[in-house]
């Protein structure tokens, strides 16, 4: 997202490309994109019945959508030619997109069939096909090739849902789920129960105790019977139960943090100034702004682009208030409008962020001696020039104790002893904040420091939960930059964002510390035949300012949204690939982090959004 600069701000921060993994899972999943209105047609009948079975899981859930996903076994002593699964959705699911099996539907009756490579299977033999849906719903009345899915007759009638379950005994890591038995014809066998969209037992009875859960945190159930001919029946009601423990920070004035970067080299090639915030409506929007980026040099912080930040002179129609600077004025440039636009928007606070992808090498000399370089950072924030400017610090170290664009060895207590001088220093009426790593890998960056120990002295962390995957990886597999869950094929485990937000819970980071990251730009490949996720490429799609990278307000149009996965949107338009986030996309991440007790969400940045700030609006609602 680097613009093309003049001389001057060549050496400006490369924004937030955070994760530069090289790990690579072969994909073989072809996508068929569905339309999402009048899809009809049943495909061929079924079939005479076979000894085969269908069973479904849902993948993953992200509020505004899910991923589900049928595996067909051959059950029999004879080899299957061919398969069709049918099903039906309540009238407010539906599928949207599907791979690995051609989807139809008549009304709310669905319909799965075999492609050509995977329709034969050898006795003892499985295979799986998969869809992204919409709706809360969850499949009933499923034949395969005309018979139960579960390998009943036709005829069979499936059993009923069970009674919504019920928590009690509700510990920080344990409770016990009960829920009324389920009715069938022949017999209720057993039951499948469901944590979080994923099956995590079959019990006999209608009790569950849970173990192992993690304090406070929110977990969603919902159980499912299952016969004595082993046909499955709909699902019960959903149970969302928070474990209680750890520290609930009280709420920021003004409720939920809705904060976006603000980059001070926008004001060039961008053309992205101050005002654009007011004449968006993004303003009103939002609690908080970073400034990006200040320095760190010689184990200080540094002004980053003195000219941008208060030297360019605004003329009439760019200043926030059509008031023209004058050649003798103190302070001119973006701290002068960011003064003007507190003068109209007196709720927003505006942090002085240090750092970034291209100036995190500073940190470790400043990690040396945490309290001078926390003087520094103090006498330049309150520089009486501009002090009124800034309501406190944010630093945005990629990445104390690990590796970013260069490698830091200064140990894991060195984040922790940096935030607790800066606390120390601007004292409780400046907000400390932090951009971290949203890297879940087991033994990955969130693991290299101490974070837990650093929340105690800082108001939140700004979780960079996007640039997962990118065109860093030239030959792919695409992937979504900014997954809300694990998904089958994701490249690497770990590298989502409820895993990240679970593990910095599980170290001890209250969720009310934590905010949710979204990225305003898309990444993308080209060289790309494969429609879903895991295809091959070639290397990175051509971007405005950079190659593999695009602002949404681009590939709005440019490319539009033809898919989800795990919460994110992805298009293929000709041979090129680009997954981002789209305003439905960023409300469901936004029920997410509601459900999780999340401070908010912030986005990296500004300049990405459209000219009426349609995603900062969608952040606004959606937390609202």
């Amino acid at each position: 997202m680097s613009t093309a600069l003049p001389p001057r701000t060549r050496t400006r921060t490369r924004p937030r490309s955070r994760t530069r993994f090289l790990s690579r899972v072969a994909a073989t999943a072809v996508a068929f994109a569905l339309p999402l209105a009048g899809l009809v047609g049943l495909a061929s009948p079924a079939q005479a019945a076979t000894s085969a079975t269908a069973t479904y899981t849902k993948v993953s859930d992200w509020g505004s959508g899910f991923e589900g996903k049928w595996t067909v076994k051959n059950t029999g002593t004879t080899t299957i030619s061919s398969w069709t699964v049918e099903w039906d959705f309540p009238s407010d699911t539906r599928v949207t997109s599907a791979w690995d099996a051609t989807v139809t539907n008549s009304g709310n009756h669905w319909t799965g069939k075999n492609v050509g490579w995977n329709g034969t299977l050898s006795p003892g033999a499985s295979v799986s096909f998969g869809f992204n849906g919409s709706g809360p719903g969850a499949p009933s009345g499923c034949k395969i090739n005309g018979a139960s899915c579960d390998g009943g007759q036709p005829g069979d009638t499936p059993p009923s849902a069970p009674g919504t379950p019920t928590a009690s005994n509700v510990q920080e890591t344990s409770l016990t789920l009960n829920w009324a038995a389920a009715t069938d014809d022949k017999g209720v066998k057993d039951y499948d129960v469901y944590r979080n969209g994923t099956k995590v037992a079959t019990v006999t009875g209608t009790t569950r105790p849970e173990t192992g859960l993690t304090k406070g945190t929110a977990y969603t159930y919902h159980v499912v019977a299952r016969d004595t001919a082993g046909q499955t029946g709909p699902a019960s009601g959903t149970l969302t139960v928070t474990t209680p423990g750890g520290v609930v920070d009280p709420p920021l004035p003004g409720g939920p943090v809705k904060l976006g970067y603000f980059t001070n080299w926008g004001v060039y090639g961008r053309n992205y100034h101050v005002k654009n915030l007011v004449t968006s409506g993004t303003a009103s929007k939002i609690t908080h702004i970073n400034y990006a980026f200040g320095n760190v040099q010689g184990g200080r912080c540094t002004i980053g682009d003195s000219y941008a930040d208060y030297d360019k002179a605004y003329t009439a129609d760019q200043s926030v208030d059509g008031v023209a600077d004058t050649w003798d004025q103190p302070l001119r440039g973006n701290f002068n409008q960011l003064r003007k636009l507190k003068k109209q928007y007196p709720h927003i606070k505006v942090l002085w962020s240090f750092g970034g992808w291209t100036w995190s090498g500073g940190f470790g000399q400043a990690a040396a001696n945490p309290a001078a370089f926390a003087q520094s950072c103090y006498d330049l924030v309150e520089d009486p020039r501009w002090a009124d400017v800034f309501d406190g610090i944010d630093l945005d170290w990629e990445y104390p104790n690990a590796c970013g664009l260069s490698c830091d060895t200064s140990g894991p207590a060195a984040f922790k002893n940096m935030m607790q001088a800066m606390r120390a220093k601007f004292g409780a009426n400046n907000l400390v904040t932090a951009a971290i790593t949203a890297d879940a890998s087991d033994g990955g960056k969130i693991d290299k420091a101490d974070y837990a120990g650093a929340a105690a002295y800082t108001d939140f962390y700004n979780v960079m939960t996007y640039d997962f995957f990118g065109a860093w990886a030239a030959q792919g597999p695409t992937a979504p930059h900014s997954p809300l869950t694990s998904y089958a094929g994701i490249p690497q485990a770990g590298f989502n964002s409820a895993d990240a937000i679970a593990k910095l819970k599980a170290k001890g980071v209250p969720g009310s510390k934590l905010t949710l990251g979204i990225g305003f730009y898309g990444r993308g490949w080209t060289g790309v035949t494969q429609a879903a996720p895991g295809g091959t490429a070639t290397g990175p799609a051509q971007g405005t300012y950079e190659q593999g990278i695009e602002d949404y307000k681009v590939l709005r149009n440019s490319c539009p949204a033809t898919g989800t996965v795990a919460g994110t949107a992805y298009a293929k338009c000709g041979s090129n690939w680009w997954s981002y986030d789209t305003p439905a996309t960023i409300g469901g991440k936004m029920s997410w982090a509601k459900q999780q007790g999340l401070r908010g969400a912030f986005y990296w940045e500004f300049s990405g959004d459209t000219a009426n700030g349609e995603l900062a609006n969608a952040v606004h609602t959606g937390l609202q």
